[in-house]
């Protein structure tokens, strides 16, 4: 059975620093999720607050109301906010102390490991409780540098980049890989970034926080033991960042790590600033795309839209738009699903293609 858990996301659930909450409420393969603490939406709907459509996982003011009101007690306590610091503040240590006093294990997304704080791992042994940092890297020695064994695996990779961080790669990514597996492909998604590994990913590495020598080499390496143990039909990459963006390099990693046959780019056509960095502004959709297609060997297959702050009928006057300039297809996977995404994957591999009309055949006969 699952584990079940309460995400804190104080002040943030629905918001750019809320993702690690929002991907877990809308996925969650790891643990049962029974309710977010945010008292800024009390008494809501996670389900309906996020995406209109109830979950029957309620959201709290507060982790005494949990307290007072959950029983049992949630097993494990997840901060699910993503700030650009990373570092807790004072109130938040209380608050997780208070949590580990009442016997929940501790799931810790930040750079900031709690495992190297004597207060936190002090409690934790006191209560008998385990804090897991999801971002700690392995020891330098257990890590790997790029081996060049991807050079030669023929299963098609797909990586889901962006034009900035918080843009929905991962909810694409977990998004699509469902919807190709309903088409009876099997399919590995490898997670790069600390949300992706607290849903559950199978494979998957936090490449924000491990020194830079290793984080091609880590890539490179979850895509081969996904190669190895499942012989998928095609792997999913999640994207972090943006290869444009001032600030993170993510994405360099994952195109040299992962070597992609094809890419998917996720955009927010409303957003005019980067989400941490509101002092510069957006790159262009055609800039990303260019960057990427110069900056390594594989082609923008379709464009995925963030439809934050935009209506319906906005979204669709942006995919006609987008499909007119670049040619390629373009849709948001939350309201219409990933069909055009799947037609042009099979496109691109005709292998993928062969095998759906296989599969075809023995199901008709």
């Amino acid at each position: 059975m699952k584990k079940t858990a309460i995400i804190y996301c104080e002040g943030n659930f629905g918001t750019m620093d809320g993702k690690t909450a929002n991907g877990l409420i809308r996925n969650s393969k790891k643990y049962m999720i029974v309710g977010v603490i945010d008292s800024t939406k009390e008494s809501l709907d996670s389900g309906e607050y996020l995406e209109g459509k109830k979950n029957n996982i309620p959201i709290y003011a507060s982790l005494e109301q949990v307290l007072k009101t959950v029983s049992p007690l949630p097993d494990q306590f997840i901060y699910g906010i993503a700030p650009a610091d990373a570092v807790l503040k004072e109130e938040e240590r209380k608050i997780i102390l208070k949590a580990i006093e009442n016997g929940m294990d501790i799931i810790n997304p930040l750079q900031e490991f709690l495992t190297h704080d004597e207060e936190f791992m002090k409690y934790a042994e006191q209560f008998g409780v385990t804090i897991h940092d999801v971002r700690k890297p392995l020891p330098n020695k257990d890590l790997h540098i790029f081996s060049g064994r991807i050079l030669d695996i023929p299963t098609p990779i797909i990586a889901i980049l962006g034009t900035d961080s918080a843009v929905g790669k991962r909810t694409t990514s977990v998004i699509l890989e469902a919807a190709l597996e309903a088409k009876g492909f099997n399919v590995s998604f490898v997670a790069t970034g600390q949300t992706g590994i607290i849903q559950g990913a199978k494979y998957g590495v936090a490449i924000d926080a491990m020194p830079l020598q290793f984080m091609i080499g880590e890539i490179e390496n979850e895509i081969m033991k996904a190669y190895e143990n499942d012989r998928p039909d095609l792997i999913i990459v999640e994207g972090q960042g943006a290869l444009s963006h001032p600030g993170y390099i993510s994405s360099c990693g994952i195109l040299r790590g992962a070597r992609p046959g094809a890419v998917i780019v996720q955009h927010p056509p409303k957003r005019q600033q980067l989400g941490d960095f509101n002092f510069m502004k957006m790159p262009t959709l055609e800039s990303e795309i260019e960057l990427i297609e110069r900056f390594s060997e594989t082609k923008v297959i379709a464009v995925t839209i963030n439809h934050e702050n935009m209506t319906n009928s906005e979204v669709d006057h942006v995919i006609v738009q987008y499909e007119d300039q670049f040619e390629i297809p373009a849709t948001d996977v939350i309201l219409h699903g990933c069909d055009k995404l799947i037609t042009s994957i099979l496109e691109t591999f005709p292998e993928l293609k062969e095998r759906r009309n296989h599969l075809v055949e023995v199901l008709v006969n």
